[in-house]
């Protein structure tokens, strides 16, 4: 029941991350990149803030890992929105979504942890499904900003493996609000110092910020911490490729992008990946 619970929580935060893409969509018009994630870790922390115990005290280790998950969630919202500048919605949805592999790769050479044979392959095919969803079965051209994206993907990686080892050594709302608040200053520091330009476009945009703080950031990022309790990192990150095809129904939904049936294939393929991880056994943690 542990596993289901956890795979059900894992699965609500990629629909919820996955929803959070119109949003953001229309956010980038209007606000800074830095200034819009700001803002909405900052409503994220506040918003989680009276829910944490006061007897939930921050030991030094406690400390650490939480500045580090929000360092990582910094550096790795920051990399994508910026290789967006650069690159195209397709090549920047397939390079990020590298993660999933190398959550297990990162595994192996930092913890000298070897993962199932299963989650390899179910590896390998969401990334297959990705690319048919992202450029539609087309090849990718190289752009300047898919170095962004792919050093992004590598730090989306990074993070997963930090919840999952920061979850076993303090409680989740503490740690939750602690990388947001880490998240907040870094980027709000940079914000105001570069983009205070943009801060007229709030006025237009705040409901984006609302909806992305509150469901994307409060609630996400929270589940996530929760779900990676009881799921290891590899099957979390498979889990969470299932936010490219919630990002792709949203955006036929409500902006009216198509979906072509090499797209769809590929939503196939990337729920195959996901089923075929369930039936392998958990490792311990």
């Amino acid at each position: 029941m542990s596993r289901l619970r956890s795979d059900s929580i894992l699965l609500l935060t990629a629909i919820i991350w996955g929803s959070a893409f119109v949003a953001q969509r229309v956010a980038a018009q209007y606000l800074g990149v830095f200034l819009f994630n700001g803002l909405r870790f900052l409503l994220a922390a506040l918003l989680m803030l009276p829910f944490v115990s006061l007897r939930q005290v921050f030991d030094r280790r406690s400390f650490a890992w939480t500045a580090a998950a929000g360092a990582v969630l910094f550096t790795g919202s920051a990399l994508q929105q910026a290789g967006l500048q650069y690159t195209t919605a397709g090549n920047a949805g397939f390079i990020t979504s590298l993660y999933v592999v190398l959550v297990p790769v990162l595994l192996l050479i930092l913890f000298r942890r070897q993962s199932h044979w299963l989650s390899w392959l179910a590896a390998l095919i969401a990334i297959f499904g990705a690319w048919l969803l992202s450029a539609n079965g087309q090849s990718l051209q190289l752009a300047p900003g898919d170095g962004f994206e792919l050093l992004g993907a590598l730090v989306w990686a990074l993070h997963v493996i930090v919840v999952e080892k920061a979850v076993h050594r303090m409680p989740v709302l503490p740690f939750a609000v602690g990388q947001f608040f880490v998240s907040a200053l870094f980027n709000l520091l940079l914000g105001l110092g570069w983009e205070a330009h943009t801060l007229p476009g709030l006025l237009p945009a705040w409901w984006t910020v609302a909806y992305v703080g509150v469901f994307s950031t409060a609630i996400g990022y929270t589940l996530q911490a929760l779900g990676q309790r009881h799921a290891p990192a590899v099957d979390a990150a498979l889990i969470f490729s299932l936010e490219s095809v919630f990002a792709a129904l949203t955006g036929y939904f409500f902006l009216q992008e198509l979906l072509l049936p090499l797209q769809i294939l590929g939503c196939g393929l990337i729920l195959a990946a996901v089923a075929l991880a369930q039936l392998k056994g958990r490792p311990a943690v």
